[in-house]
C-alpha cells in the first residue's frame, strides 16, 4: 500500500545537521527539518562516465564544451542514502521549503535538490542570515523562488575550475612533478607567496645609524630620536630601496659618524634646548563590523586561528544561533542590530560613549544580491559574552567574544585626545647641531577603546610602526633647556618585506579582488595541503616546488596567474550572479578566446616545447645550480674528481627556507665534508663489516657483503693424439642468487654518527624472541615494522608503546599485552591530548599521532588535523566541531569498481513555487 501523506506536513531542507537541529526548535510540529549534508550532486569524474560517453570534451571534463558547456552531474555514492531519505520524507509532505544558505553555494544546493527530488508539491525558497525565532518567522513569511542567476554563477565557477584544472594540471605533472595541481585562485595566491619570497631573495640589506637620547628632569625623563643634523634629515630605513641604495637626499650616518656625534653631545659644552612644540587634536574611529575577510584577519592576529579554523568555529556559532551568517563582504548593520549595539554600549560603558547619530558602514561589494549583513551577534538584543559563558567554551567563546566586542564598538564614539610633538636642538662645539624629536599622545576620552581595539599586521621598518600608545610628554616650553641623561648611537639594518601570514594574505587577496569571502579559507588550506606553502610560526613559507610551478605558469600560462586577470574573472562571476552576463557567452570567451583573451584552449594547443630541466632550475652562483627534483631540492656543481663529468649533488636541508639559501649558504653546503658510510666494526659471527648509513628513508645499519672472488681460470687441455694445447670449453655457470645484506633502521632516538657496534648487532638480530607462550607453546617475538614497533605471536600482533620495548619487554609483559583486546584501551594512553566524552558518541576524545599525521578520534570517527593547525590550539569545543563536521560529510567513498551511472542530461533552470 502507498504511504499515506500527513495532512499539513511541511518538509524543510538545510545543509547541515546542526543547522537542522537549531531551526527545528523554532518551527512547529508540522515541520520536519532534514539536512542534505552539503551538495548532493557534483560533476562526475570522467573515468566513471559510461563507455559510450568517454569521448570528446565530455569524456575529458564531464562537461560538453561544444554544447553550451553542459555539465554532467551525478549523485555521489555517499549521498545516495541521503537523497533516498529526503525523497521518502517528501512523500509525506504537502509543501517543501528549501532553506539552504543564501549565497551562491546555498542557492546551487537548493537547485540541485529541486532537480533531483522532482517534488510534486509547492516549493518555497526560504532564506535568512541568522538563526533566531524572529528571523525564521520572517523568512517563512517572505519566501521566494530560486535565484537562477546565482545558480548560474556557481555553476560557471565550478565549470571554470574543472576546465582550468584539467587542462593545466597535466602540464605540471609532465614538466614539474606528479600529483601537482593548478587552480584559478590557488595559483594566483601561490604566486603572491612566491613573489614575496623572490623579493626577500633579491633583497640587499643596508646599514644605517642614528642616536637615541634620554632628556628631561629626573622625574620626567623621556626618549627622543635624532631626526636632523645641521638642518638635513637623517636617513631611516624608509630612505633605502630593496637593493640597499639610498633613494633620498637624507644624510646616512655610519658607525664612526654616529659615535663621533654621540661623543660630542656628551661633552659638557653641549646644550639641549626645546626649539619647537606642537600640539594637535587626536581622533581615532572604531573599525567597521566584521566581514568574512576582516574576521579571518583579526582572529589570526588576536587568537592565532588559521583561516580554516576561524570559519569552522564561525560555522558552528551560526548554526547554533549565536551569530549571523559568516560569509559576507558587507560591513553594514541592520537597523535592529544598530539599535542593539547602541543600547548595549550605553548600558555597559555609559551614554556618553554613544554618538548622537548611528554609524553607517558601506562595503566594496558590487554584488548586491550577496551583500548580506555584517557578522554580528544574532538577535535583536545581543547576548553578552558573560551571558553565554556557560553555553560557549574554548574557541567558540573566544570568537564570539571577538565578534561581540567589534560589533558593539563599531557603534561607539571616537576616541579623543591630543598629540604633542617636540623638537630639541642639541648644539655641540665642533659637530654641528643635532635635532631630536619626540611625540606623545594623551587620550582624554576613550570612547570605543573601552570595548575594543583593532590589531595590525607587522610593519617592515621599526620606526614606521605607528604604535598608538598613550605616552605623556612632560610640560615643556619653547626655549627651555633640558639636561641630558644619556645618548647612545645605535646601528640598524633595513628589513626585507615580511612574509605573508594568513591574515596579511587574506587582506591582500581581498585588496586585489582575488577570490571571494567564502573562498579565502579554502584557498589557503589548498596551497598548504598541496605542499606549495608551509606555515612556519605564523609566516607562510613557499617550498621550492612552488617556484617551479609558478615559473611554468608565468612563462606559458601568463594570463592565468596575472592578478588583474584573476580579479576580472571574479567580477565577471559577480556580473553573472547579478543577471548582467550570460554564462555560456562568458565560458566561450574564457575557453575559446575573444578580443581580450587568447582562450585557455588556444594556449594549451600552442604550448610548444617546455624545457623541464630549465623550469626546475635556479642559478644560485656561477657554478652552483639548484635543481628541484622528484625527491626534493638539491644543489648541483661540477665535480673535479669525476672522470665521466657527473656533477656533485648535495641535498638541501628541508628546514632551510628559500630566502635563506643564498649563494654563500649554497657554497657552504657544497663545501661541507661528505658524510660517508661509517664502519662500526666486524660481526664476530662471520667477520663481515657492519656500517651505519644514511639512506632515502632515514639512517640504518647494514652488514657489508664482500664481492665474490673471481672464478679461477680452467687449466688448458692437451690433445693426447696430437699434443695440441686447446683452450678449455667454458660452460656457463649457474649464477647463485645474490645474497641480500641484512639491514635495520635506527630507532628515532639513535644517531648514525654515534651508534656503536653492539647496538647495531642487536638491531640486525631482530626479530627478537621474547619467549614461548606456555599455553600453546607458540613463539612470541618483537620487531620494528613500517608503522612502528610491535609484538607478534603467530598471526596475532599488538603495537608497542615505544621502540625501546623491542629489547626490554619480558615474557610476562608480552603475555599481558596479548591478553588485551587488539583494539581499544589496552595500555596507558599514548594520546597527544585527551578530552571529555563527545556529546554525540559519548566516548572520550583523543588526539593521536597516526601514519598520516595527527588526528582527532572518539574511537568511532577519525578526522585528520589540518596542516597548519597547531595541536596545542585544539580544545574540546574545536575537537567536537571537527568530529561533527566529519560525521556530517559521511563516510569516504569506497574504492570499488562500480557500474557506470546512466546518462543524466543537464537540467534546465526551472523553479517551482
Amino acid at each position: 500500500m502507498p504511504e499515506s501523506k500527513t495532512a499539513g506536513r511541511k518538509l524543510v531542507i538545510v545543509e547541515s545537521p546542526a543547522k537542522a537541529k537549531t531551526i527545528g526548535q523554532y518551527l512547529g510540529d508540522d515541520y520536519e527539518v532534514l539536512a542534505s549534508v552539503g551538495h548532493i550532486r557534483d560533476l562526475i569524474e570522467p573515468k566513471n562516465l559510461p563507455p559510450e560517453l568517454k569521448k570528446g570534451s565530455l569524456g575529458k571534463f564531464s562537461i560538453d564544451v561544444e554544447n553550451g558547456f553542459a555539465p554532467y552531474y551525478v549523485v555521489s555514492d555517499e549521498k545516495k542514502r541521503t537523497v533516498a531519505d529526503l525523497k521518502k520524507a517528501l512523500k509525506q509532505a504537502d509543501e517543501l521549503y528549501l532553506a539552504t544558505d543564501e549565497d551562491r553555494e546555498g542557492e546551487a544546493i537548493a537547485w540541485h535538490l529541486l532537480e533531483e527530488l522532482k517534488p510534486k508539491v509547492p516549493v518555497k525558497r526560504m532564506v535568512f542570515h541568522e538563526i533566531t525565532q524572529e528571523a525564521i518567522q520572517r523568512a517563512q513569511e517572505n519566501t521566494r523562488e530560486i535565484d537562477t542567476a546565482l545558480v548560474d554563477a556557481q555553476e560557471t565557477r565550478r565549470i571554470l575550475d574543472r576546465l582550468y584544472g584539467f587542462e593545466v594540471s597535466p602540464v605540471l605533472w609532465r614538466k614539474v612533478g606528479p600529483g601537482l595541481s593548478a587552480g584559478r585562485v590557488q595559483s594566483a595566491a601561490t604566486r603572491l607567496v612566491v613573489d614575496r619570497e623572490r623579493e626577500r631573495l633579491a633583497f640587499v640589506s643596508a646599514v644605517y645609524w642614528d642616536l637615541t637620547a634620554e632628556l628631561g628632569e629626573k622625574t620626567q625623563v623621556f626618549d627622543a630620536r635624532l631626526a636632523r643634523l645641521d638642518g638635513k634629515r637623517v636617513a631611516t630605513g624608509r630612505d633605502f630601496d630593496d637593493k640597499g641604495q639610498l633613494t633620498s637626499d637624507a644624510v646616512a650616518l655610519d658607525e664612526a659618524a654616529a659615535e663621533k656625534l654621540a661623543s660630542a653631545l656628551r661633552a659638557d659644552t653641549a646644550r639641549f634646548t626645546v626649539s619647537n612644540l606642537e600640539t594637535k587634536p587626536y581622533t581615532r574611529r572604531p573599525a567597521a563590523p566584521f566581514t568574512t575577510s576582516t574576521l579571518q584577519q583579526e582572529a589570526a592576529r588576536k587568537l592565532r586561528f588559521s583561516a580554516r579554523q576561524t570559519m569552522s568555529v564561525a560555522q558552528g556559532l551560526y548554526e547554533n544561533g549565536h551569530i549571523t551568517y559568516m560569509r559576507t563582504d558587507s560591513p553594514n548593520l541592520s537597523q535592529q542590530a544598530t539599535d542593539a549595539a547602541r543600547s548595549q554600549a550605553a548600558e555597559l560603558y555609559g551614554a556618553e560613549t554613544v554618538p548622537e547619530k548611528p554609524r553607517v558602514y558601506t562595503g566594496k561589494s558590487k554584488n548586491a544580491q550577496e551583500a548580506h549583513e555584517a557578522i554580528r551577534p544574532a538577535g535583536d538584543v545581543f547576548k553578552t559574552p558573560t551571558e553565554l559563558a556557560n553555553v560557549l567554551r574554548g574557541n567558540d567563546f573566544k570568537l564570539y567574544d571577538l565578534i561581540w566586542k567589534r560589533t558593539v564598538a563599531s557603534q561607539m564614539a571616537d576616541a579623543r585626545g591630543s598629540t604633542a610633538s617636540v623638537t630639541i636642538a642639541g648644539a655641540t662645539a665642533d659637530a654641528g647641531t643635532a635635532e631630536f624629536t619626540a611625540s606623545g599622545t594623551v587620550i582624554t576620552f576613550r570612547g570605543f577603546l573601552a570595548a575594543y581595539e583593532e590589531s595590525t599586521d607587522a610593519s617592515r621598518d621599526a620606526e614606521a610602526k605607528d604604535v598608538e600608545e598613550e605616552r605623556r610628554l612632560p610640560n615643556l616650553t619653547v626655549g627651555q633647556e633640558l639636561p641630558l641623561h644619556s645618548v647612545e648611537a645605535k646601528g640598524h639594518e633595513t628589513s626585507p618585506p615580511p612574509r605573508y601570514t594568513e591574515a596579511s594574505l587574506v587582506k591582500t587577496l581581498e585588496e586585489l579582488g582575488i577570490g571571494r569571502p567564502s573562498t579565502f579559507a579554502s584557498i589557503i588550506s589548498t596551497i598548504i595541503d598541496r605542499g606549495y606553502v608551509t606555515p612556519r610560526g605564523t609566516a607562510l613559507v613557499p617550498n621550492w616546488i612552488a617556484f617551479s610551478v609558478i615559473r611554468l605558469l608565468e612563462d606559458h600560462f601568463t594570463d592565468l596567474v596575472e592578478y588583474d586577470f584573476t580579479a576580472e574573472m571574479e567580477e565577471d562571476l559577480d556580473r553573472i550572479a547579478g543577471g548582467e552576463a550570460d554564462r555560456v557567452d562568458w565560458l566561450n570567451g574564457f575557453y575559446f578566446g575573444n578580443d581580450s583573451h587568447r582562450g585557455l584552449r588556444t594556449v594549451v594547443d600552442n604550448l610548444g616545447e617546455i624545457d623541464a630541466r630549465d623550469i626546475n632550475s635556479v642559478q644560485l652562483a656561477g657554478d652552483i645550480t639548484l635543481r628541484i627534483g622528484k625527491y626534493g631540492p638539491y644543489l648541483e656543481t661540477p665535480d673535479p674528481e669525476s672522470t665521466d663529468g657527473t656533477p656533485r649533488r648535495v641535498n638541501v636541508p628541508p628546514d632551510l627556507a628559500p630566502d635563506e639559501l643564498t649563494a654563500a649558504k649554497a657554497r657552504e653546503l657544497i663545501e661541507a665534508p661528505v658524510v660517508g658510510d661509517r664502519i662500526l666494526g666486524l660481526n664476530p659471527d662471520n667477520g663481515r663489516e657492519i656500517a651505519a648509513k644514511d639512506g632515502r628513508y632515514g639512517p640504518y645499519v647494514t652488514e657489508l657483503i664482500p664481492e665474490p672472488a673471481p672464478e679461477p681460470e680452467p687449466e688448458p687441455v692437451v690433445d693426447p693424439t696430437t699434443g695440441e694445447v686447446k683452450a678449455p670449453k667454458r660452460r656457463p655457470a649457474k649464477k647463485a642468487p645474490a645474497e641480500k645484506p641484512r639491514t635495520a633502521s635506527l630507532f628515532k632516538s639513535m644517531d648514525p654518527q654515534t651508534v656503536d657496534l653492539e647496538t647495531a648487532l642487536k638491531l640486525l638480530s631482530l626479530p627478537r624472541v621474547v619467549g614461548v607462550d606456555p599455553a600453546d607453546e607458540v613463539e612470541i617475538t618483537t620487531q620494528n615494522g613500517r608503522y612502528g614497533p610491535y609484538l607478534k605471536k603467530g598471526t596475532d600482533s599488538r603495537s608497542l608503546e615505544n621502540e625501546d620495548q623491542i629489547f626490554s619487554l619480558t615474557l610476562e609483559q608480552a603475555l599481558e599485552v596479548l591478553a588485551q583486546p587488539k583494539y581499544g584501551a589496552r595500555r596507558p594512553s599514548s594520546a597527544l591530548k585527551e578530552f571529555d566524552a563527545d556529546p554525540e558518541s559519548g566516548k572520550p576524545i583523543r588526539i593521536r599521532d597516526g601514519r598520516f599525521g595527527a588526528y582527532v578520534t572518539d574511537g568511532v570517527t577519525n578526522v585528520t588535523v589540518p596542516r597548519g593547525e597547531d595541536i596545542e590550539s585544539i580544545d574540546f569545543e574545536r575537537a567536537v566541531q571537527m568530529l561533527a563536521d566529519k560525521r556530517a560529510k559521511g563516510p569516504a567513498p569506497k574504492r570499488t569498481t562500480r557500474k557506470a551511472p546512466a546518462k543524466k542530461t543537464p537540467a534546465t533552470r526551472s523553479t517551482k513555487k
